[in-house]
């Protein structure tokens, strides 16, 4: 063949596979098209709800939202939670209280310290939804034993007293603090004891309570009457308000000593502002036959040395609590040079002796006024009347009735401290501690 002929001859090929691809294409668009039978149709799922099997078990438990079993979930405690510091320990069980996780409660109490009828309890008073008094919910009460046993408290909001303090006494073993035992108070309707607990710890607690908030009548019932004075009960009351103490944080009642019916503890103050003050002792007996414990002696002088270097100006006469040579304590009010007009601090101090004559018509108080040596015996025999009669008229005012109280004028003929030194010259600070009344409290 020649090859001028080979481009015809590719020629002529491309057009005929070209007329056969054409008849290819007609044909196909001429047959119908092969029917797909159509799918079942899905559910539709929610992406909000997945399938159970892919939760895991844990998961689906935690968003179940069931009501605890509070007695179920108190129940099933375990050996309760250890802690190195009590006060963090008493926090978090407030806070569970607080939210009503029984659960968590069960868990940091645990089991030792729940018997029955303390979860049931327990239980009832975390279902009244209580709240925790803000700040200071967590408190130390004091030492059961050195270093080894203490109790602490959890006060609660908006209740009365004795309805409002939940006490946990807590063991020390290897350096942590975990819950032996706690005690609830009495529920609603239930009647309030004078002291929730009633062993030496829990009276001297209770009485340095009333002894703090100027309750006579209540402290008198926690002390042995034969050898604790009325005095020294309102002496303390009004150490307390006229110094402005309170108890410490930190071991306010420090156990010295524990015998089976005797037991002695330091109660340790601090001023309001929480600096350092002072401390004193309280010895408590419990009677034959098991009686309640009571306290039986209250030994001041450093409180009231304290009291004497923080509010009186260093003067460690001007004191509101003496000895009485007749046995006993009487209560002291001063006065100014030449007056016979009560101070303030005369005045509150007043104010807790009426309350304690208006509980009983039938005591009587013996009521003397003195002075220091200047000026003439007549003169001042009149002074110490006034100052007597300022001080009873004061009372009869606060409701006192007249006849339970006796006046007496001693002017200057019994001092307390000298009113001149051994060289004759006169001494201010002893004529201070002359200026004054005397109100002696011992009732038969």
């Amino acid at each position: 063949m020649n090859d001028s002929r080979l481009p015809i001859v590719f020629v002529a090929g491309a057009v005929g596979l070209a007329a056969v691809v054409g008849t290819l294409y007609l044909k196909r668009g001429k047959e119908p098209a092969p029917v797909v039978p159509p799918r079942p149709p899905v559910a539709e799922v929610p992406k909000e709800s997945p399938e159970p099997a892919a939760i895991p078990a844990t998961q689906q438990e935690s968003e179940v939202d069931e009501p605890q079993d509070p007695e179920a979930a108190l129940a099933n405690a375990g050996v309760g939670l250890a802690a190195v510091d009590p006060a963090e320990l008493l926090e978090k069980i407030g806070q569970a209280l607080e939210a009503g996780d029984f659960q968590k409660l069960g868990e940091l109490i645990g089991r030792e310290a729940l018997d029955e009828t303390t979860r049931k309890r327990l239980a009832q008073l975390a279902l009244q939804a209580p709240k925790l008094r803000r700040p200071n919910a967590v408190q130390e009460v004091g030492e059961l034993e050195l270093n080894s046993r203490a109790r602490w408290a959890l006060w609660l909001e908006g209740l009365e007293a004795g309805r409002n303090r939940i006490f946990f006494d807590l063991k020390r073993d290897g350096g942590k603090w975990s819950v032996q035992s706690l005690t609830l108070p009495p529920g609603p309707g239930e009647p309030v004891p004078k002291a929730v607990l009633v062993d030496a710890l829990g009276i001297a607690d209770a009485f340095l309570q009333a002894t703090l908030h100027q309750q006579f009548e209540l402290a008198k019932e926690f002390v042995d009457s034969t050898t604790v004075s009325d005095a020294k009960i309102a002496g303390l009351c009004i150490l307390f308000e006229d110094g402005n103490y309170q108890l410490r944080p930190e071991k306010p009642l420090r156990a010295m000593f524990q015998q089976p019916d005797t037991a002695g503890y330091l109660a340790r103050v601090v001023t309001s502002e929480g600096a350092e003050a002072a401390e004193f002792s309280l010895v408590l007996r419990q009677p034959a036959q098991a009686g309640h414990w009571r306290v039986s002696d209250i030994n001041l002088d450093e409180l009231l040395a304290d009291y004497a270097r923080r509010v009186a100006g260093g003067d460690v006469y001007y004191t509101p609590l003496l000895k009485n040579p007749k046995g006993g304590d009487t209560l002291v009010l001063y006065f100014d040079f030449d007056e016979d007009s009560l101070a303030p601090r005369t005045q509150r101090q007043l104010a807790i002796v009426s309350q304690i004559l208006k509980t009983d018509p039938e005591k009587q108080l013996t009521l003397s006024g003195h002075t220091d040596a200047l000026g003439t015996v007549p003169y001042n025999e009149k002074l110490s009347a006034r100052r007597a009669a300022a001080v009873k008229d004061y009372l009869v005012q606060s409701g006192v009735a007249e006849n339970q109280i006796i006046t007496l004028a001693k002017g200057q003929t019994q001092p307390r401290r000298p009113n001149f030194t051994e060289t004759g010259a006169d001494d201010p600070a002893g004529r201070r501690a002359n200026r004054r009344a005397e109100i002696y409290l011992d009732f038969d």
